[in-house]
């Protein structure tokens, strides 16, 4: 099957799914006590019958299904809705944000693809290594996010001095110089759970393909080990590490959320947390819908790749 006809399937599956997903999503937001109309309950400025004339306004006073119906009608159409929190458009305040998420993750996910990939192969290479390898990946994979950014914080913001605490660029400019000086922190720091993460996996997958009966036949015949890895070993090892690496990219948008409420970065995570915190409803089924868009293009992407990677894939 070619891969167009293989994007098109997955397509035409993905449609109800993504409608699934709309719909409980949808359901267990209004079902959630609070709204977004509950900060206004604590103003003595503001009236029962204020509140009355908002829910009204917003279509909370309609039943549970006729809202849904009416979010999905204007949602195909490219109405993302209003936000409750300052009435802008929905689309607007996340195209605003989705520039700075995606340098983050672009740049975390290069770094963590990187290093996971040099730190596995030399542990394959190196199986004494292996030990040191795999207390390193555990130990990374364990710390919370938050913890050890405040420890990145600490140490080479406030007691080094060498990079800024916090932010996406310096007040006064904007230069490429400064905005990578304000990336490295939390790009590092979302970059090592990832390592930690995929150098286990694709260690594991090496293993697995390094034990296999051929290879050992092609090593004891005097295959040079270099070869052995490169055009032998690598490729069917990548095959499930290309799904992880690309659903954990998806997750990134919705999981960068700590991240990037430590160093006060602002992205789609940031957004999100406020949007959380005030039930903003517009604003919070668009980052559902946008993240579950994601998970389902990258899983496409995933098997264009596998395609790419293993040719007897290619007419499956």
């Amino acid at each position: 099957m070619t891969s167009g006809a293989i994007a098109v399937r997955r397509a035409a599956q993905a449609v109800p799914l993504l409608l699934m997903v709309s719909v409980i999503g949808f359901t267990l937001l209004h079902l959630v006590p609070g709204g977004p109309l509950d900060v206004y309950l604590g103003s003595p400025n503001v009236r029962p019958e204020d509140i009355l004339r908002l829910r009204t306004a917003y279509g909370l006073d309609q039943p549970l299904p006729v809202q849904y119906l009416a979010w999905l009608a204007a949602f195909v159409k490219g109405d993302w809705g209003y936000s409750f929190t300052d009435g802008r458009p929905v689309l607007t305040r996340l195209l605003e944000r989705v520039p700075a998420t995606l340098e983050l993750m672009v740049s975390a996910l290069s770094v963590a693809l990187v290093v996971a990939l040099v730190v596995s192969l030399w542990r394959a290479r190196r199986p004494r290594g292996a030990g040191a390898v795999e207390a390193l990946s555990v130990a990374g994979i364990s710390l919370p996010v938050f913890w050890l950014g405040l420890v990145a914080q600490l140490v080479f913001a406030v007691a080094l001095r060498w990079l800024p605490s916090s932010g996406r660029m310096a007040f006064d400019g904007a230069g490429l110089a400064d905005r990578l000086r304000h990336l490295v922190l939390p790009a590092l720091v979302l970059a090592t759970v990832h390592v930690a993460a995929w150098t286990r996996y694709l260690g594991a997958s090496l293993d697995g393909v390094l034990s296999a009966p051929w290879l050992k036949a092609a090593r004891s015949r005097g295959v040079p080990a270099r070869l052995l890895m490169r055009r032998h070993a690598l490729r069917p090892a990548l095959l499930p590490f290309v799904t992880v690496v690309l659903l954990d990219a998806a997750l990134l948008v919705s999981g960068a959320v700590v991240t990037e409420s430590v160093f006060a970065w602002p992205g789609l995570g940031g957004l999100f947390a406020e949007a959380l915190a005030r039930r903003d409803y517009a604003l919070l089924m668009a980052f559902l819908m946008l993240t579950s868009g994601a998970i389902v293009a990258l899983n496409l992407l995933a098997d264009v790749a596998y395609r790419w990677i293993d040719p007897r894939l290619r007419d499956a």
